[in-house]
């Protein structure tokens, strides 16, 4: 609403207006009866709702004993029905297409018509289309020539005393008694006195039980009506051509990029898009309307006086339009009317078009599409290089947050609870191709302890006399764990740094997050212990040392992104000793690894650290078959290390398995455990394939119900994705159980 931004908006609104873009227009709206304005389909909730269906029988006119059955979940509706619609090959009624039906309480003759929309498979196969009162009848309407009749208020209640939409086509115009006593009625009461009506006169044929989504004002609550109202529209059509050749052209890409299919096919089968709306705070649309309702669109109210008193001859008095435009209208200009626009300022010159948008994908069409066709259209060229779409935050449960509901989760009390830090790192961490989040308090106090075992491992290396070395160089490194870590490291830094620049932010976190506690933390540091620990001073001492600091570096590079506070704090921190800082991490260069990766090194701590050697037992003896010699030198190196990892008692050598052994193979070697008086192994196997037969079957009825077309259509959202989460989980489950029994055999 700022001077600069609304100068912005008016100049569109006018120059729109001028090459015939924006017009104003009798047309279906999404209306809110409560707050009495039009509103975008963004503020549209479906909601399920456990109503009814009801079937009429609508008698022909030169036959009445012949009726044709049509369903409603809105029997109020049909105060306004101009027409029925059947399917042309649906034999039932196809006999009746052409013939005109007597509107039962109302009296209109309405015609049968043959359209498509009409499903056979549906209800009775025959539909009432109600022009005025749903988007789809209001198709059908045009195709076919049918009159609108609307039949409610803007509070929605019925108005037909004195409407002349209504009493055109009623015999003689006189209405019923009955029909008058449902004037000024809310939408609800005069259902019950329509049903009651069709009762009382034999044409209730029946009522069945039927939960259908409901659509509800986000805001106000209650059921939406879609209403013939005159409002503003855009024809965006044009506007759509360019923002789409901008896509085809990759002058703008979305990522994920299969966003792009549901882009192209939103964009082109775009309707004019209203923009007005009845409320009291907005921009105001710059219209205003002389004596017989002529519009004239200027920047002033001057400038439209001068075209009025052209169109006149005379000055005339004006009246303002009272609505105001669309929030997503001024919106669209975002890119640019933010640097100046219209004014020819350095910024606009400098930052557009910008570079990357990062948005949540549930508004690629009502903001991301919008500003891509206003800024190709008035600044020549698409405002974005790159379009990340992220999901939507949602509870622990797949609920989308809502204060009716009570399951908001206000970041800053997290933030207070578990840090900034945790937050962030678990939102990045989550945010996989565009799906929704489920946020649980459970992954953020993890991260939590993750940002905790960072800290200590940075106070371990302090504790250890690990600093920083002045002109410390990672390729002359001689130790094997030395080298072995800054491999690592310099694979999750290209793992890392190819995440960001792809904009799968998930999966830099992934990678920093399973170096920095399972390669740093659980392996390298208990590695490096009896190194660092041991009496007296050693150059490989020295070296690993010198290792740790430079490691605990790079870690903080490759967290900062996710964790800037932490990251910031612990460079600043480490910066007291050794050489001085050059200034903050934020500031820092981004770590250079390459050449650091040591495929030797890897492959003999790689061996120490499998965790596929462990069986699962305490004390089981480990029998390495036909090792080579450099698995023999390795396990001679490290001996002490694997047991304790393998929970092994000990580990020794043989040519051939010993008997009712199980066998693994890790890195190519054959490890085989003697389970021999340790398990059953007959009621082991037949429990495992019990409950493989378990998972089986709970696998079948879930795929069963996903594959149920009826509940897909009416299981929430949330519903549906935990029952494909539990399939992901019994498969992953599954193939545990049959790697068990793979080894036991």
């Amino acid at each position: 609403m700022d001077p600069g931004l609304s100068d912005a908006v008016l100049k569109v609104f006018v120059e729109l207006h001028r090459k015939g873009m924006i017009y104003k227009a009798r047309r279906l709206v999404n209306w809110d009866p409560k707050l009495l304005t039009a509103i975008s389909d963004l503020e549209v909730e479906p909601r399920e709702v456990k109503g009814q269906m009801w079937y009429f029988d609508y008698p022909l006119a030169d036959d009445p004993e012949v009726k044709i059955t049509v369903g409603t979940t809105r029997p109020e509706t049909m105060l306004g029905d101009t027409g029925i619609a059947v399917h042309p090959e649906d034999e039932r009624w196809k006999r009746l297409i052409g013939k005109m039906v007597r509107l039962p309480l109302v009296g209109r003759l309405i015609p049968v018509v043959a359209d498509a929309y009409s499903d056979p498979e549906k209800g009775s196969g025959a539909v009432k289309i109600t022009p005025a009162h749903d988007f789809n009848d209001f198709e059908v309407g045009k195709r076919h020539n049918l009159p609108l009749v609307n039949v409610l208020t803007a509070d929605a209640r019925i108005t037909i005393d004195g409407n002349p939409d209504f009493t055109t086509g009623i015999p003689g115009g006189v209405l019923a008694d009955e029909l008058r006593h449902l004037d000024g009625l809310d939408r609800f009461e005069a259902r019950k006195r329509v049903v009651a009506w069709f009762e009382e006169h034999g044409l209730l044929q029946k009522i069945e039980p039927n939960a259908h989504a409901v659509p509800h004002g986000d805001r106000s609550g209650v059921p939406i009506e879609p209403w013939l109202t005159d409002q503003w529209y855009v024809d965006v059509r044009p506007m759509a051509e360019k923002a789409m050749a901008a896509v085809r052209e990759g002058r703008t890409r979305l990522h994920p990029s299969e966003r792009e299919k549901i882009f192209f096919q939103w964009m082109e089968n775009i309707e004019p898009w209203c923009v007005s709306r009845q409320l009291w705070w907005g921009h105001q649309i710059p219209a205003w309307y002389g004596p017989d309702g002529t519009p004239f669109v200027a920047l002033d109210e001057v400038a439209a006086q001068v075209e009025a008193t052209a169109h006149y001859g005379a000055p005339v008095k004006l009246e303002r339009d009272p609505d105001v435009l669309d929030t997503w209208f001024s919106s669209a200009l975002w890119p640019f009317s933010t640097l100046g626009w219209p004014q020819d300022t350095p910024e606009l010159a400098k930052f557009y078009p910008t570079s990357t948008l990062v948005t949540a994908a549930d508004i690629l069409f009502f903001w991301v599409a919008r500003m891509m066709m206003m800024g190709t259209e008035f600044m020549g060229q698409t405002p974005f290089a790159d379009v990340i779409l992220h999901g939507i935050v949602r509870d622990e449960k797949g609920k989308k947050m809502s204060k009716t509901t009570g399951n908001v989760i206000d970041p800053l009390t997290v933030i207070d609870q578990y840090g900034a830090d945790a937050m962030r790192f678990t939102l990045a961490a989550m945010a996989s191709s565009g799906r929704d989040i489920k946020l649980s308090m459970a992954r953020v106090e993890g991260y939590r302890n993750f940002a905790t075992k960072i800290w200590n491992a940075a106070r371990f290396a302090e504790m250890n006399g690990c600093l920083r070395v002045a002109g410390f160089d990672p390729h002359m490194v001689c130790e094997t764990l030395n080298q072995w870590v800054l491999g690592e490291a310099a694979r999750a830094a290209r793992e890392v740094a190819a995440g960001i620049e792809a904009y799968r932010f998930n999966d830099a976190a992934d990678a920093a997050y399973r170096f920095v506690w399972g390669t740093f933390c659980d392996w390298y540091v208990e590695l490096s212990k009896p190194v660092l620990q041991a009496e007296g001073d050693s150059a490989a001492k020295d070296e690993t040392r010198a290792t740790v600091a430079f490691v605990i570096d790079v870690i903080a590079s490759l967290l900062h992104p996710f964790m800037p506070f932490m990251t910031e704090e612990l460079w600043a921190v480490k910066g007291e000793a050794g050489p001085a800082r050059t200034g903050l991490l934020c500031h820092a260069d981004w770590p250079e690894l390459t050449g650091l990766e040591n495929a030797a090194a890897e492959a003999e701590i790689g061996f120490v650290g499998e965790r596929d050697l462990g069986s699962g037992l305490q004390q089981v003896l480990l029998v390495l078959v036909g090792a080579s010699d450099g698995t023999r030198a390795i396990v001679g190196r490290w001996e002490a290390m694997i047991a304790r990892q393998a929970r092994a008692s000990s580990i020794g050598f043989a040519e051939n398995a010993p008997p009712q052994s199980a066998q693994i193979v890790v890195r190519g070697e054959t490890i085989a455990m003697p389970l021999a008086g340790l398990i059953d192994l007959g009621a082991e196997t037949l429990r495992l394939n019990k409950e493989l037969a378990k998972l089986d079957g709970e696998i079948g009825g879930v795929e069963r119900k996903l594959a149920n077309t009826e509940f897909i259509a009416k299981a929430p959202e949330e519903v549906i994705e935990e029952n494909r989460e539990r399939i992901a989980e019994a498969r992953a489950r599954q193939a545990k159980i049959r790697d068990a029994l793979t080894r036991l055999g």
